[in-house]
C-alpha cells in the first residue's frame, strides 16, 4: 500500500514538472514565459525569470532558462511542441541563478551556450553559493540543475544567424552585474534586455548602479519596437519603462547621499531611502532595503 502511495505521488509531481510552460508569442517566432513576481526565499519556485526563444527558419535561440532544471525542462518541451527545428544556440543575459540553471535541460540538444565574456568565471566565482542557496530553497525540485559554462563568450558584439532571421547580441560594461548581455532580434525588432529593464518589479542592485545609469541612453538607442525585461510585463513602452527605472536609482541614490551627510547610519537609511517609490514596484520594501545595504557603503567612499 505504501509503495503504491510512493508510486502515486512521484508520477503527480513528474506529471505536474512535464507540463510545458505557458508562453506567449509576442513577435513572429518570438516566444516568451514570464517570470512570477516571487522572492528569492520562502515561496520561490524557480520561475520569476522572463525565458523565452526565438524560430528562425532553420534554429532556435533560447534566452534564458529559468531557475532549475525542471523550470528548463518545461521550457524545452514548450518548444518542442511550437517547432521541430533544432535548439542550436542557448543564450543567458547575465549570472544570476533564477536566469541560468536551467541551462542543464538543453545539454541534450549540444547548442552553443553564448553569455558574457565574464559569465564563465562569475558562474565559477558564484558556483557553491548558488547551489547551496537554491537547494535549500527548491529541496528535491532543484535536483538535476547545474550551471553549464558558455562555450562561446562575447565582450563586445556577436551576431547569429537563425536562418533568415539574425540575432545581435551585445555585452555591457557592468550595471545590474558584470555579466549584463543583451540581445536584439532583428526579425521583430525585439530587444531582450534581461534585467537591465525591471518592469513592475523593483530593479535589483548587484552591479555598478552609476553606471547602469550611464549605459540607459545607450539601450534607448537601440531601434527596438519591443522589450522583453529580465522581469515583468514585455511592452513597447519600453523607453518609459526605463525612464521609470530611471528615476528609481536617482531617487535612491539622491536618499542615500543626503543621509550620508547627515550623519544617518545604514539601518536608519534602509528604512527610509526612497520610500517616495514603494507604491510604483512589486516586492519594494525587501529589493529596496537589499539594495540600501549594496549602495551605502559605495556611497560612502565617494
Amino acid at each position: 500500500m505504501l509503495y503504491r502511495l510512493v508510486t502515486l505521488l512521484l508520477f503527480i509531481s513528474t506529471s505536474v514538472y512535464a507540463d510545458p510552460l505557458t508562453m506567449k508569442e509576442v513577435a513572429e517566432g518570438v516566444f516568451i514565459h514570464q517570470g512570477a513576481h516571487e522572492e528569492l526565499d520562502e515561496g520561490y519556485h524557480g520561475d520569476i525569470a522572463n525565458i523565452g526563444f526565438v524560430v528562425g527558419n532553420d534554429a532556435v535561440a533560447v534566452i534564458d532558462t529559468g531557475g532549475s532544471k525542471q523550470v528548463g525542462d518545461r521550457l524545452r518541451e514548450a518548444i518542442v511542441k511550437v517547432t521541430a527545428l533544432p535548439i542550436r544556440f542557448v543564450i543567458n543575459t547575465h549570472i544570476h541563478p533564477d536566469h541560468v540553471f536551467g541551462n542543464a535541460s538543453f545539454v541534450q540538444d549540444k547548442p552553443e551556450f553564448i553569455g558574457h565574456a565574464k559569465l564563465g568565471d562569475a558562474m565559477e566565482l558564484r558556483r557553491d553559493i548558488y547551489i547551496k542557496n537554491n537547494t535549500d530553497v527548491l529541496g528535491a525540485a532543484f535536483a538535476g540543475s547545474a550551471l553549464i559554462k558558455p562555450t562561446k563568450a562575447v565582450s563586445d558584439t556577436l551576431e547569429i544567424d537563425l536562418g533568415g532571421r539574425n540575432l545581435q547580441l551585445k555585452a555591457w560594461s557592468t550595471a545590474h552585474t558584470n555579466t549584463d548581455l543583451t540581445v536584439f532580434d532583428e526579425g521583430s525588432s525585439t530587444l531582450w534586455t534581461g534585467d537591465l529593464l525591471f518592469v513592475e518589479r523593483t530593479p535589483a542592485m548587484d552591479g555598478d548602479t552609476r553606471n547602469w545609469l550611464k549605459l540607459i541612453p545607450q539601450l534607448k538607442a537601440i531601434p527596438a519596437k519591443l522589450a522583453v525585461p529580465g522581469h515583468g510585463t514585455a511592452t513597447p513602452q519600453w523607453q518609459a519603462a526605463f525612464d521609470k527605472e530611471q528615476h528609481y536609482f536617482e531617487v535612491v541614490l539622491a536618499d542615500i547621499r543626503a543621509n550620508i551627510a547627515k550623519g544617518v547610519t545604514m539601518e536608519k537609511t534602509m528604512d527610509s531611502a526612497a520610500t517616495s517609490e514603494k507604491g510604483n514596484w512589486v516586492l519594494f520594501n525587501s529589493v529596496n532595503r537589499r539594495n540600501i545595504n549594496l549602495l551605502y557603503p559605495q556611497l560612502e567612499w565617494e
